[in-house]
């Protein structure tokens, strides 16, 4: 079943939390929040889905969501699903919305997969970096001149002031800052690479897309061996509020 997790930043603390789950598990979508809604005090419900505890159904995708999708009539939705890697490929909404995060400059959701083992039994993500537009210019100059398969090596930054759990993204030859990881796979990936080893994870530039806004610049895949009883986004504010 393909569902992605909605993650919400609150204005005041800057922390991010998943508040809610949208999967599509049949022909319908379905749309429930997690206890990660109670998390955030300031949190408060999308548009008419008021009930925390409610499932919300719809034969189409909610408004919330679909207008994180570019129309395909766009000029420009052909180099879009290239910048996404997904140009040539079978894809949907979600498969879509996994890619993008679903981001808008006007307000501060993030959508995201929950990853499941795939049919050699690892964990495989995609993600695009964050961050770059913080970084010096000398960083996105280099960040440029990536190429396709590098290998990326994943740093702790627990001196960072809004994401002390935050990892950056660095090369080797030469040294230098390629972004960092999405918050929301920061705790993850770093459970991961505890689990099996920071030497047997692998970081990989997969798309540069030098015409792209800067968020949409270098496309990433992180893989490793799936660990024995590892549980992707288990901990309790993934966790389903809906009591039907």
């Amino acid at each position: 079943m393909k569902s992605l997790f909605v993650a919400w930043q609150d204005p005041e603390s800057r922390q991010w939390a998943p508040v809610g789950r949208l999967s599509q598990p049949d022909k319908y979508f379905h749309f429930v929040y997690t206890q990660g809604a109670q998390f955030l005090p300031n949190f408060t419900p999308f548009g008419r889905m008021t009930d925390l505890h409610a499932e919300y159904v719809s034969e189409k995708l909610f408004p919330l969501f679909k207008n994180r999708i570019l129309a395909k009539s766009r000029p420009e939705y052909a180099q879009y699903l290239h910048w996404l890697g997904l140009d040539g490929a079978k894809y949907d909404a979600l498969d879509e919305l996994a890619r993008t995060g679903g981001i808008r400059a006007t307000d501060s959701l993030e959508m995201f997969p929950c990853p499941s083992p795939d049919n050699q039994n690892r964990y495989e993500v995609y993600f695009f970096t964050r961050g770059l537009r913080h970084f010096h210019d000398e960083n996105q100059k280099q960040s440029s001149k990536l190429n396709t398969g590098d290998k990326l090596s994943v740093m702790t930054d627990p001196q960072n002031e809004y994401d002390p759990s935050a990892l950056v993204l660095r090369t080797n030859d030469p040294i230098t800052l390629a972004g960092y990881v999405p918050r929301y796979f920061s705790a993850e990936f770093t459970k991961l690479m505890n689990s099996v080893g920071a030497k047997n994870v692998d970081v990989t530039v997969e798309r540069l897309n030098l015409s792209a806004p800067l968020q949409y610049r270098v496309l990433c895949r992180i893989r490793a061996p799936w660990p024995a009883n590892f549980n992707a986004c288990n901990d309790g504010e993934f966790r389903s509020l809906a009591t039907h």
